[in-house]
């Protein structure tokens, strides 16, 4: 009997350009905050600073940053509401596996974390031993438009900033297979004002740093819908997140990308968006 074919990870130029890019990178945003507590992160931050911090120096506004950086995965968890004892959850774009790190800890469930950057797998899994929860937290160099996985094996899956690398249709599609009827999907994400007619010029050169194609903020929803999720929360993260771009604009680690989202944000042109919906 022939062996099934074994379908690559990486399946189109695009993602293959998007997976070189974050195999190369390393840039001190996301490796020096993470080495504030071990808690790699790569997502934004929300609420208000401590303006102190302004005054002590840039290790005082790293470890800000971070626990801004931490605050919002825990904003992101507190959607999933109860997950069951013996539960498993999965992170779609996991980099190098903080929130996969943070649920966990507060559920005591089960986590498999998917990347299609090989570089943050090998990374995430050596924190995973070392933290001592490589049995419970598990990453995997797969890709989340086709995973792989078991239907129905998942009482939850999170996106974290991820969504803007593919096409919704096709990734929520899949979710919809992995997610058991009643589990929940999270999302949080940036996306531009369908009000605006297009992206804006901030929003396009915010794509162009990260190799992205951000959505309109009605395509989340369309997509979901048609695959079967209503949202039960959506939250407008907007206003929380400004006061981290302002603080990340002062810092050392500062790449040059504070100004276009500070200005997209605060001109109307992009949202800051969670949603929480459920598998029906």
């Amino acid at each position: 009997m022939a062996s099934p074919t074994v379908k690559p990870v990486l399946r189109t130029d695009y993602q293959r350009s998007v997976a070189d890019y974050w195999n190369r990178e390393k840039d001190p945003v996301n490796i020096k905050l993470g080495e504030v507590d071990g808690l790699y992160h790569h997502h934004y931050g929300l609420g208000a600073y401590d303006p102190a911090v302004l005054e002590m120096g840039d290790e005082a506004i790293i470890a800000e940053m971070h626990r801004l950086e931490t605050a919002q995965a825990e904003v992101l968890l507190d959607h999933f509401g109860d997950i069951p004892l013996g539960g498993r959850l999965m992170d779609g774009g996991s980099g190098r596996g903080g929130t996969s790190f943070m649920a966990n800890a507060r559920f005591g469930c089960e986590v498999d974390g998917v990347s299609i950057s090989e570089q943050q797998v090998a990374f995430a899994n050596h924190q995973a031993r070392e933290r001592g929860v490589a049995d419970q937290v598990r990453f995997h160099f797969k890709n989340m438009l086709d995973t792989g996985f078991e239907t129905g094996a998942f009482d939850g899956i999170w996106t974290n900033e991820t969504t803007m690398y593919v096409d919704l249709q096709q990734l929520y599609g899949e979710f919809a297979r992995l997610i058991a009827p009643g589990g929940r999907y999270v999302c949080i994400t940036g996306c531009y004002n369908d009000l605006t007619g297009g992206r804006s010029r901030a929003v396009s050169q915010i794509d162009q740093h990260y190799i992205c194609n951000i959505h309109p903020r009605s395509e989340y929803f369309k997509a979901l819908a048609d695959n079967g999720f209503v949202p039960i929360s959506v939250v407008d993260l907007t206003p929380e997140t400004i006061p981290y771009w302002e603080l990340r604009a002062k810092s050392s680690v500062a790449t040059g990308i504070e100004d276009p989202f500070l200005t997209a944000y605060k001109e109307g042109s992009f949202h800051y968006l969670l949603i929480a919906a459920d598998r029906i």
